[in-house]
């Protein structure tokens, strides 16, 4: 099919690569030269992807930080006729990069939106990654910290379908650890790091395993992680039901250590994550 003309008052999502420069693809680089206005996350940064295609299109800058006020002003140019394309650091916008509320306002407006498709860490993880692929679920990257992380966490438990996560270098270890504590150090994983580029590796093993190996071994370079669904025989309890049967078994008598291995073989969950569960109860012959 021949290449389209540009068309004015259009919106095009453009996908561009995730580090190796030579998945840019003949459309976008055309459609890049084409457009009245490029908006990217980090001018600095597409502006050597810019250079080496030798596009000399203008840019704006539209990040998380300023896409509330940028947002009025896109869609003005855009009904004023301009066409505009929007682009982030690596991938494809609106894939845990900005990009989403610019889509949502300009279907909302009744402009046209166009995706150029690109590289994705995520199906690029998956296609190589081992584990199923037929059904999975992103999750993006986790909640840093507190209650909305745990939650997060807990829900992942019981999914079936494979995970699939972002992780910076610098926070894959706690992720890693809070993983442990969530879905046992046995399910399988894949690390993918460096995804196209020189370095690139794809790590399979436990997530006790990879705990072990990244004891001794700074993480490098960013991180997709793959994460085994759940088994069809493994229980459907939260956490909460998991914390109140541990109540009722110590209610009994029985200690932190009898109570874990008792339930941990009722419901094949890890005997070390029910113990941490079971950390976390108060102990009830010290209640007043």
């Amino acid at each position: 099919m021949p290449f389209m003309k540009i068309q004015p008052e259009t919106l095009y999502v453009v996908g561009t690569p995730i580090g190796n420069l030579e998945d840019m693809t003949f459309r976008a680089v055309q459609i890049l030269k084409d457009v009245d206005l490029i908006a990217a996350e980090d001018t600095r940064h597409t502006g050597g992807l810019l250079q080496h295609f030798q596009i000399d299109t203008p840019q704006i800058s539209y990040h998380d930080h300023n896409r509330n006020s940028r947002l009025s002003e896109l869609l003005s140019r855009l009904r004023q006729g301009q066409s505009i394309a929007l682009v982030t650091d690596a991938g494809m916008p609106g894939i845990s990069d900005p990009g989403y509320e610019l889509v949502a306002a300009c279907a909302e407006a009744g402009i046209a939106v166009v995706p150029i498709p690109g590289a994705s860490a995520v199906v690029t993880a998956l296609s190589a990654g081992g584990l199923p692929s037929d059904r999975f679920v992103f999750e993006g990257f986790l909640p840093p910290k507190g209650s909305e992380r745990r939650d997060r966490l807990e829900a992942l438990q019981t999914e079936s379908r494979t995970i699939v996560l972002y992780e910076a270098p610098h926070r894959l270890r706690q992720t890693l650890a809070d993983l442990t504590t969530a879905l046992g150090d046995d399910r399988p994983l894949v690390l993918a790091r460096e995804l196209t580029k020189r370095f690139e590796e794809f790590w399979r093993g436990t997530l006790a395993e990879a705990i072990a190996v990244y004891r001794d071994r700074e993480p490098v370079g960013e991180f997709t992680v793959l994460i085994a669904g759940a088994s069809a025989t493994a229980p459907l309890l939260s956490e909460s039901a998991l914390k109140s049967e541990l109540q009722h078994l110590l209610q009994q008598g029985l200690s932190r250590s009898q109570a874990s291995r008792q339930l941990a073989q009722q419901t094949a969950l890890p005997r070390r994550q029910v113990y941490q569960l079971a950390l976390a109860i108060p102990d009830p012959t010290l209640d007043p």
